[in-house]
């Protein structure tokens, strides 16, 4: 079958496709499913003596220790709802370091002596698991030999009941560490700088005059874009398949640039596939809130409700395991790659921060006068603090090889970190640094013109989408982290430099003596004048931010191994350690870690890259370069001059492919470097501009080639045909 017939194979079973039947039950509401599936503080409270759901709630809510004689109790409680609701197994739900999520399933049933069986489930098993730990990353902390690892129970993450055709199981979240207690994971790390932020913050609230206040924690809403494509467009290109974006492919004659797509018209069949996976999400408890066509045709977007961060965490990565499989039941594929087609808006996962606790609500609200509300202002002054003087840091969490597609583009922000405020903070701070605060700008009127239409306020400042890290309002967006990675990491690294910081505001007050306001507008005055540089609130994309951001001395990570090493400067190991966050082992291993997937992300490309040049690309346009030179044999023959430039654009295209498809060979030929170090930086340096060379002579060929030869799905059919 020719390429082209096998396009219009897929492009017919698209238009044939009709999607299952969806969406919520016949007078069901939202409401009445939200949570069913989870077993929630509601639950707890039903089915645990009084006692037992006391004590839990209190690690849950104040972050107190948990009391493991309460094990047993909850543990026979959850195995009690869980089969009510169907569950044969349960597992351990753990999160390694491949931003991917890791369960082991074990059966309920025990044998007894008298050859039947009882469901068993004893509080020892729920507390604490054992998988086999060695096929995990590791980063050097143990030997690939060792296999034990252990999980442990997040108590403060709920257990939630996953339903499947073949069967449910009960799921925990927990922990996942070496049988040294090292963190093997993204939970552990996230709970201990949970903490220790948690700990600073209320060092600054008993300042303010809060008597023993309530544990502050940090809360994430993570807006997740994402593309979909038909899964026959998919199966049909090998890079989609193993690498999660396409490796080739010529821009389409019509991409994103009428912006007709932003916020359109849901198209039918891909809003049947939204309307099913939020019926799951809720019953997951998992409260997804916005849906939107985003920029780039084919792109969409999901953003859930504030959380706690590490519940936000442990949701993020259920609901793209569950976008994974309800797409393919809709005959999709969902694309979560930062940078799946070329030349068309990137996805990222914007991770909304704040911190707060039930008593007091998120810490980050300015009020109507931010410069009269001095509690908010240290706050908002630890996180300027905070960027400044770990900016690095910032963009070591959101590293890795398919996010460096996306960062510093005209769509993503600029891989310099800094801070947008808006007009009223950023006039608020400019007062302070100037001597004192005396007025804030309020909230105006938009008169629209037409007298049907309300008064609509305005708020006193525009957003800014090209800063990495932007006030909006009640939180601070951070907008580069990747679109698959993790939300852990980047949340893990804004609580720990929020702890320090934090620290350096309390002490300074604490050791203040005399008139506190005085104190508090002395220590904002400092540090917006040691940390203002950070602040920048115009275009992100200008060339001129660039050299204005190198003048600041701010830094310019521009790729992932330029990021990396920020993992293991002194201050980083410092920090890290001071706040029990990760030791030097840790640091070492993570930062080991992520150099691996960097040079194996890319080395998986660049193979990909020389099979699909040398089997596929190369054959069609041989093949059509062999019809271009008969036609011109045969039109001579027949005494009839021909005109030859097709053929001699092809050859010369044919001949770029060939030399630069030997030239990627080679680099991976080449197994000279004995370090992961050596490995990245060969990754980076050579094989990835091999395969820049190799496309751009493929992506030139796609645009001669006769249609009917050229053998993959193209942008077009891809990115148009939902």
């Amino acid at each position: 079958m020719s390429g082209n017939a096998a396009r219009l194979q897929a492009i017919s079973a698209v238009e044939a496709y009709v999607p299952p039947a969806v969406s919520f039950v016949a007078g069901e509401a939202p409401g009445e499913i939200f949570g069913e599936n989870v077993f929630s503080r509601s639950v707890m409270q039903k089915r645990l003596p009084k006692s037992v759901f006391k004590s839990v709630t209190a690690t849950i809510e104040k972050g107190a220790k948990l009391d493991p004689v309460v094990a047993d109790a909850v543990a026979s409680a959850m195995k009690d709802w869980a089969l009510e609701k169907g569950a044969t197994h349960y597992a351990h739900v753990f999160y390694p370091l491949t931003n991917l999520t890791a369960e082991k399933h074990d059966s309920f049933l025990e044998p007894t002596t008298d050859g039947m069986a009882l469901a068993e489930f004893a509080g020892k098993t729920l507390i604490q698991g054992e998988p086999d730990a060695s096929s995990f990353p590791n980063g050097g902390l143990r030997n690939t030999f060792e296999a034990r690892g252990y999980t442990g129970w997040d108590v403060t993450s709920p257990a939630y009941v996953l339903e499947n055709p073949n069967g449910n199981t009960l799921c925990i979240p927990t922990v996942f560490v070496s049988m040294t207690g090292e963190a093997l994971d993204h939970k552990t790390p996230l709970l201990r700088s949970q903490q220790a932020m948690g700990r600073q913050a209320e060092r600054i609230l008993t300042l303010f005059g809060h008597v023993d206040p309530e544990h502050v924690v940090s809360f994430c809403g993570p807006e997740q874009e994402y593309f979909l494509v038909d899964r026959h467009f998919a199966v049909a290109r090998p890079d989609l398949l193993n690498a999660g974006r396409t490796l080739f492919g010529a821009p389409p004659p019509k991409g994103q640039e009428f912006d007709d797509h932003y916020f359109g018209a849901i198209p039918e069949r891909v809003l049947g596939f939204m309307m099913d996976t939020e019926r799951e999400l809720f019953k997951l408890g998992i409260p997804a809130k916005t849906r939107h066509n985003e920029v780039a045709p084919g792109q969409f977007e999901v953003a859930p409700m504030f959380e706690r961060g590490n519940v936000a965490s442990d949701h993020q990565q259920l609901l793209m395991t569950t976008f994974k499989t309800l797409a393919r039941k809709h005959g999709l594929e969902i694309l979560f790659h930062e940078k799946p087609f070329a030349g068309v808006n990137g996805s990222g996962k914007h991770v909304n921060w704040s911190l707060g606790n039930s008593e007091l609500g998120s810490l980050l609200v300015p009020g109507d006068t931010p410069h009269q509300n001095a509690q908010f202002l240290v706050f908002c002054a630890a996180v300027i603090r905070a960027v400044h003087q770990y900016g690095g840091l910032l963009r070591a969490s959101v590293a890795s090889a398919t996010n460096d597609h996306r960062l510093g583009a005209n769509e993503a922000p600029p891989a310099i970190i800094s801070i947008f405020l808006g007009d009223q903070l950023a006039d608020v701070f400019e007062q302070i640094a100037e001597g004192e605060a005396t007025s804030s700008k309020g909230k105006g009127a938009m008169q629209i013109g037409v007298d049907t239409l309300p008064v609509l306020p305005t708020d006193p400042g525009d957003r800014n989408r090209t800063s990495p890290f932007a006030f909006t309002g009640n939180r601070f967006e951070f907008r580069a982290p990747g679109s698959q990675q993790t939300v852990a990491a980047p949340i893990v690294t804004i609580n720990t430099i929020m702890a320090e910081s934090l620290d350096y505001c309390a002490t300074v007050l604490e050791q203040a003596e005399g008139d506190f306001d005085a104190a508090v507008q002395a220590l904002l005055k400092q540090i917006i004048t040691d940390h203002g540089a950070v602040i920048f609130n115009g275009d992100g994309y200008s060339e001129k931010w660039q050299l204005e951001a190198a003048e600041r001395g701010l830094p310019n990570l521009r790729t992932t191994l330029d990021a990396l090493p920020q993992l293991i400067t002194p201050e980083a190991m410092a920090l890290f350690e001071k706040y029990g966050v990760f030791n030097e082992r840790e640091m070492h291993s993570r930062y080991e870690i992520a150099l691996e997937q960097y040079a194996m992300t890319v080395s998986v490309e660049a193979k990909l890259t020389a099979e699909m040049g040398t089997t596929q690309i190369l054959p069609a346009a041989v093949r059509y370069q062999t019809e271009l030179a008969q036609n011109a044999a045969t039109l001579k023959a027949a005494g009839i001059d021909p005109d030859l430039g097709a053929l001699t654009e092809v050859t010369e295209q044919v001949a770029a492919l060939r030399s630069a498809l030997a030239t990627l060979k080679a680099e991976l030929a080449d197994d000279s470097a004995e370090s992961t170090v050596a490995e990245a930086e060969h990754a980076g340096e050579k094989l990835l501009p091999a395969m820049a060379a190799v496309r751009a002579a493929a992506d030139a060929l796609e645009g001669l080639v006769a249609d009917d030869l050229w053998p993959l799905p193209t942008y077009q059919e891809m990115l148009f045909i939902l």
